[in-house]
């Protein structure tokens, strides 16, 4: 190889070609004179490689070609810019080299004027028609010169002559002009056109003027008949009109086609007429559009047809849009379009962390959010009117309703967006917005963008930090300005006035827009650290509360929270370093009225939100240990009620680890029962430990009886909710050589003790003791010794007590005697060779009893989660029928918790699978209503809620319904199927 050969090789290397010995070998072949001011031009181009494949193309399809390059320099930089990203007008220019001349010429953008005679003339149609007529054949010719446009725009797009903004706008005004064309095509293939007129209105990226190279063209058709004509008649002309308008721009041919016309966002969609009258329309929108449809119509523009019926549709629809925005669902619709705005935001998978316009931080998120803050503050200020993007956020900085600062800093990562997009559709003229995978792509793009040193790294660091920037839009554009209405804020931006705080406000779902606004005042005045803090989280935190249920609630609680914690060093710096813990408090405080009453009780549990094991629920035995440990320090008669008072702070800790994980679904509705239940008994048992304690104390010796607590109900079952009270029985023993008496006296007193040093005043939850499941009721004592209960029970016991007795669990207390109850009540409630005939039928009288008379008055019996068809009752009682009838010889049916019932049922073939599917079904969910609904009011119901919107509406959000008629539905659904099983199994009627 000569060592001109090798400089040579070497040189292309440098200039960017990827394979500079083929590049060497096709330079050193061709007729092109490659200098060394052509070697750097295309030395400087995107992609080397594909730039000088395409000029060799060129030069031999037009030997004149090579001269025109070395005479004007400016023509020689468009078009090897153009050829050095885009392969496809690569081709274009291939197959018709006479058009490279419109890279030619100084730098002057076509008017939109031009442009369209351009367009029309190439069809056959007269341009100063005012009903250009062209040919029925002239597809190609129109795809032709609507390329020839296109390389027109890419050579002063690519090198620099024309910025992404302009370019936009001519995209737009050059598929304008191709609409109009199309029409004119469409005209020639319908003879009776002139029985109507069209008029063509852009919508989308064609409205808003930021068209991209390739995408679909959104529009709308509005059609009045012509003088003389009948509407019917001239709706068929101007449907058939429009249909050949829309094939003529996106039927394929040799020449490929233009885009495609979509003309969904018309009234009612696909579902509705393609064309309507002004009239139609305007009924339309006055009756049943939506306000994604008015955010639509910000980008209305007329763009073909008939120019003055255009302008009457703009006319009559305009104002709609700033009506809409008055609208009594606005607030709710505004919130549901920001949320969808952020869900992009939070995309992680598959293809969409390379989508530039839909993935996180893409050109969408910002386009959505500026819609709808000119929603929001449109209704007032007519300067927020633009269709276009770029020009509603100048707007909006301008009018103080955006920091200055973010809105440029949005508006640079907008036009680097766009100008991304631009380039990769280039490429091949297709339409998508993945930034390339590989190396090769990425670093083409890089070099077109003018990235030295390593460009598809410099690159790839550009585009993420403008993608992190957009992805804090909703701080950006939607909450910073908030805290700038109240606070004096560093810098020169304007301020956002009352009115238009209050307006942002309520259009993100804060019900109470002048408290919102002083507990942020409160939050962020003085020139405090802590208050310099405060403004850095609030307009995140902000956000967050606005997308919870009661974002009022979310703010009233951070304050107050703030209030008690805000002296200490680590809350803010906890908040402001760990996003997790600050994320979820903000979604327990704006969710829940029961765990912000936890939190406010010990603020410092904030501590644990960042770490999901410390939400887990503690072991039993360490709970037990620890409140026992409690008790053992606090052993003489004074301390007593400070020992339970520990105890119950200990309580109400676990409570909020629970409710917290459980608003957090980081527990399932059996972990959070179980739980619920394990500090029940904790608590309990200290509380029994302590009440001995301080009797023995006061009486200088041991308590004469041993003792035990049985737990009963749902609590027996394992199966409690945030609001059950503790259903228990107590038993004692007589110790050796102790009168029955005394014992009775001793133990009675105990229970008592117990019983009042839990129902102290506190400012920890009260846990509820309900001792009525004992034998006789209310009627009967309190406390019995093992041997009463067993009297009791042999001679007395009616069904309903051994039904109450399956899920009767000694737990508490001392264990011999737990075990001895146990064998006590065992035969109750396991009955050898099961219960007869007459006992299942009073059994079956005593629930329907129940469900006739214990109903409250007036409730709606289907929305009753206990007692209603296919409540709890039902499942439950399914469930025991079972047991008591079949227990004594199927040993695993001796459980006292419902599910293992039921799926011991299942599996000795006692119960249908199905069957068993569907009553555990519907008692998951009633149990997750009842929770969810304690969750949100601080305050236990049994009823499904229908009432209250904004309650009914956060118990459907904390399940995962996405509206409250679905979880309605879905209960309903649920309940009808466990009510048939329940008739058929327990009622025996199926």
């Amino acid at each position: 190889m000569s060592e001109r050969r090798t400089s040579l090789t070497a040189r292309l290397a440098r200039l960017g070609f990827t394979d500079a010995s083929a590049a060497e070998r096709a330079i050193s072949t061709s007729p092109v004179p490659f200098d060394d001011p052509l070697l750097a031009a295309l030395g400087g181009t995107a992609d080397p490689d594909l730039a000088l494949s395409g000029l060799l193309r060129l030069a031999e399809a037009d030997p004149a070609f090579p001269r025109r390059l070395a005479d004007d320099p400016l023509f020689a930089g468009r078009l090897l810019a153009v050829l050095g990203v885009s392969a496809a007008l690569t081709d274009h220019l291939a197959r018709h080299p006479d058009q490279w001349n419109v890279l030619t010429g100084p730098p002057d953008r076509p008017s939109a004027r031009e442009l369209r005679a351009g367009l029309l003339a190439a069809v056959g149609a007269d341009p100063d028609d005012p009903v250009p007529v062209g040919r029925a054949d002239a597809l190609d010719p129109l795809r032709v010169a609507y390329r020839g446009g296109l390389l027109n725009l890419a050579g002063r797009d690519l090198t620099g002559e024309a910025d992404v903004r302009e370019v936009a706008e001519e995209l737009a005004l050059l598929a304008d002009a191709a609409l109009e064309a199309g029409l004119a095509v469409a005209r020639a293939q319908v003879p009776e056109h002139a029985l109507c007129r069209l008029a063509v209105i852009g919508m989308g990226k064609s409205g808003g003027r930021e068209l991209n190279y390739v995408s679909d063209v959104d529009v709308i058709f509005v059609a009045e008949p012509a003088e003389g004509a009948g509407e019917e008649e001239a709706l068929r002309a101007a449907t058939r009109l429009a249909s050949a308008m829309m094939r003529a721009c996106s039927a394929v041919t040799p020449e490929g086609s233009l885009w495609e016309v979509d003309p969904n966002l018309r009234p009612e969609g696909k579902s509705g007429p393609l064309v309507r009258t002004l009239a139609s329309h305007r009924a339309y929108y006055e009756r049943w559009a939506k306000t994604w449809e008015f955010q639509a119509l910000l980008k209305a523009r007329p763009v073909a047809g008939d120019p003055e019926l255009g302008r009457d549709y703009l006319d009559a629809l305009a104002p709609m849009v700033w009506k809409a925005a008055a609208g009594e669902d606005f607030v709710a619709d505004v919130q549901a379009m920001r949320r969808r705005v952020e869900e992009h935001l939070r995309e992680r998978h598959g293809e969409v962390e390379r989508q530039l316009k839909l993935g996180p931080g893409g050109l969408r998120d910002v386009e959505f959010a500026v819609q709808l803050l000119q929603m929001v503050h449109g209704r007032t200020d007519a300067q927020l009117h633009s269709p276009n993007t770029l020009d509603a956020l100048a707007a909006l900085s301008e009018g103080g309703y955006v920091g200055r600062d973010d809105a440029a800093a949005l508006e640079e990562a907008y036009r680097f967006l766009r100008r991304t997009e631009h380039l990769i559709q280039l490429q091949h003229l297709r339409r998508t917005h993945l930034v390339p995978a590989d190396e090769a792509g990425l670093r083409r793009l890089g070099r077109a963008l003018g990235l030295t040193g390593d460009p598809a790294e410099r690159f790839t660091e550009l585009w993420r930090r403008h993608a992190r920037g957009v992805r804090r839009i909703h701080e950006k554009l939607f909450y910073r300005p908030l805290l700038r209405a109240v606070a004096n804020l560093p810098g020169e931006e304007a301020r956002l006035t009352p009115e238009a705080a209050r307006a942002r406000l309520l259009a993100l779902g804060y019900n109470d827009p002048a408290g919102a606004l002083r507990h942020i005042e409160a939050l962020t005045r003085g020139v405090s650290r802590r208050a310099a803090i405060q403004r850095t989280l609030l307009p995140v935190m902000l956000g967050w509360f606005a997308d919870a249920p009661d974002p009022d609630a979310g703010l009233l609680g951070f304050r107050r929270v703030s209030d008690a914690l805000g002296a200490t060093p680590w809350y803010l710096r906890l908040l402001r370093d760990d996003v997790t813990v600050a994320e979820r408090m903000a979604r327990l405080l704006a969710s829940s009225a029961y765990v912000t009453d936890l939190l406010l009780r010990a603020p410092d549990g904030v501590k644990i939100l960042g770490d999901d094991a410390e939400l887990a629920p503690r072991p039993v035995a360490d709970l037990r240990a620890e409140a026992l440990a409690v008790v053992g320090r606090h052993g003489d008669r004074q301390k007593a009620e400070h020992a339970v008072a520990a105890v119950r702070a200990i309580r109400r800790r676990e409570l909020f680890r629970i409710s917290a994980a459980d608003l957090l679904d980081l527990a399932d509705v059996r972990t959070v029962s179980e739980a619920l239940s394990d500090i029940t008994s904790v608590t309990l048992e200290a509380a029994l430990a302590a009440a001995v304690n301080k009797l023995e104390t006061e009486k200088g010796e041991p308590v004469p009886a041993r003792l035990a607590i049985v737990a009963m109900g749902r609590y027996g079952g394992r199966e409690l909710n945030y609001g059950s009270d503790a259903d228990v029985m107590f038993v004692y023993e007589a110790l050796e050589g102790v009168e029955d008496g005394e014992a009775h006296r001793a133990a009675h007193a105990v229970v008592e003790e117990l019983r009042r040093l839990l129902a102290l005043p506190a400012p920890e939850p009260p846990l509820g003791i309900d001792p009525n499941l004992r034998p006789e009721g209310k009627s009967g004592p309190l406390v019995r010794s093992l041997s009463s209960y067993a009297a009791y029970y042999r001679r007395w016991s009616s069904p309903w007590e051994s039904q109450a007795l399956l899920r009767a669990d000694p737990v508490i207390g001392d264990a011999g005697l737990c075990a001895r109850f146990a064998e006590v009540i065992n035969p109750i409630r396991w009955p050898e060779g099961g219960i007869g005939d007459q006992v299942v039928q009073d059994i079956r009288r005593l629930k329907a009893r129940m469900e006739a008379e214990r109903l409250p008055r007036g409730v709606d019996r289907r929305l009753h989660l206990k007692l209603g068809p296919g409540g709890l009752s039902d499942v439950e009682w399914v469930a025991q029928l079972l047991q008591l009838r079949h227990a004594h010889e199927v040993p695993e049916l001796r459980t006292t918790r419902t599910i293992a019932a039921l799926e011991a049922a299942v599996e000795y073939s006692l119960l249908r699978a199905e069957d068993a599917r569907t009553l555990v079904d519907a008692w998951c969910l009633a149990t997750q209503i009842r929770d969810a609904v304690m969750l949100v009011r601080g305050r236990a119901s049994d009823l499904l809620p229908t009432d209250h919107h904004r309650e009914r509406t956060a118990v459907s959000g904390l399940l995962g319904y996405s509206g409250s008629g679905d979880l309605l539905e879905d209960w309903r659904r649920h309940a009808r199927h466990a009510r048939e099983v329940t008739e058929r199994v327990f009622y025996g009627t199926g």
